[in-house]
């Protein structure tokens, strides 16, 4: 692909505890020269075919808001892998489920509160426009009580941060010092709202995640609020009908590449390749969810069809069964006080679904037992 000569942006002379470093500013939006889109535009073309069929299959799905319940938290689970919790999709419903997660739950915390971060976000859209002021709310729920709590959570900071290493001279990338970074935040929420002009969105999509992954305005949680922001403007311009598509768990497998095109735009602005790659993991994370949701919704038909074998029990497993199909994990006694049902009968229920194979127990104890929903949750764990 034919890369254009491009300015960067700037590098700034400043110093911290009078060590001196450079700073990088990006330079502003929109991208000049312009971007040419011309081999770019069938790639363009799949990816917006694709997330329309993407939408297509989210409207078509009577219980789409169970499978949206998943998704969300595994985009919560895997943005935060990408930033070294161990976390895993188990720990996160356990910990949801007031059970003990396996890891330390400061881990958990953290995927829990980029959790109620994205459902905020798309509940805040209602009212107010994808803008600064939305991403710092999102923020601050984002480390609310977690181990970035001390970290200016809500605010655009106030000091030098740095990338990689123990300090801004030995690190690998410095954003811009936070008078620039304001500015530039600025200068980004205008292109967001195509105030220099409109911009497709995919394409506008793909500018904004580095641009802002480049400014990198709070002194913790930037990545995580990056793809996070991918999702939020999609929908914000209904591009997507419904929140299923995110990219963390492309970006996760393609960490090296993605790396090094963020650093190949800041250092020869070869955006085009940057954009080319963020289109493919568009293209193939949409294609990925619909079969996804495919398998999900089989699963679904086919052990319904095993629950209608089971005669007078078939009504309290099937309740049982939506409930698992909404939690993926449970336990007896708050299924009993969550259905309404009592707790022989609940035990009752998931005994049939053991035999039937749709329903296995997870803890191999005799007391405090936890049930899983297997089939369900080996296709939502899917690369985490």
């Amino acid at each position: 692909m034919k890369q254009i000569k491009r300015k960067t942006g700037k590098f700034v002379k400043t110093s911290l505890k009078g060590e001196g470093f450079q700073s990088f500013v990006p330079a502003k939006l929109p991208v000049k020269p312009a971007l040419d889109l011309t081999e770019l535009q069938p790639l363009l073309d799949k990816a917006n075919f694709t997330l329309g069929k993407l939408s297509n299959v989210t409207e078509n799905i009577p219980n789409i808001d169970l499978i949206l319940y998943f998704y969300v938290r595994k985009e919560a689970l895997l943005s935060s892998q990408i930033e070294g919790t161990q976390s895993s999709f188990d720990d996160l419903l356990l910990y949801e489920s007031k059970e003990v997660p396996k890891v330390p739950v400061e881990d958990v915390e953290e995927v829990s509160n980029y959790v109620s971060a994205i459902k905020y976000g798309l509940q805040r859209m209602e009212k107010l426009p994808l803008s600064s002021r939305l991403i710092k709310e999102i923020h601050k729920i984002l480390l609310q009580g977690s181990r970035g709590s001390n970290k200016q959570p809500g605010e655009f900071r106030t000091s030098q941060n740095w990338i990689g290493g123990t300090r801004p001279g030995n690190a690998i990338f410095v954003p811009p010092p936070y008078e620039e970074a304001l500015e530039c935040m600025s200068n980004l929420e205008k292109f967001l709202h195509d105030e220099y002009g409109k911009t497709p969105t995919l394409i506008k999509a793909a500018i904004a995640h580095l641009q802002f992954e480049t400014i990198h305005p709070f002194l913790d949680g930037n990545g995580r609020v990056g793809r996070l922001l991918i999702t939020l403007l999609l929908c914000s311009e209904e591009v997507l009908t419904k929140p299923i598509l995110y990219l963390s768990l492309y970006l996760k497998q393609n960490r090296k590449t993605y790396y090094e095109l963020l650093s190949s735009v800041r250092e020869v602005g070869n955006w085009e390749a940057w954009i080319e790659f963020f289109l493919t993991a568009v293209i193939e994370t949409a294609n990925e969810t619909i079969d996804s949701v495919s398998r999900i919704l089989d699963i679904f038909e086919k052990d319904i069809e095993k629950i209608q074998t089971l005669g007078r029990a078939k009504e309290s497993a099937t309740k049982v069964f939506e409930y698992l199909q909404a939690k993926a994990i449970c336990n007896i006694p708050d299924t009993s006080k969550d259905l309404g049902i009592s707790q022989p009968t609940v035990t009752a229920s998931i005994e049939h679904l053991m035999k039937l194979g749709i329903v296995s127990e997870a803890t191999g104890k005799k007391r405090e037992r936890i049930y899983s929903y297997e089939a369900y949750l080996n296709i939502l764990s899917e690369g985490c």
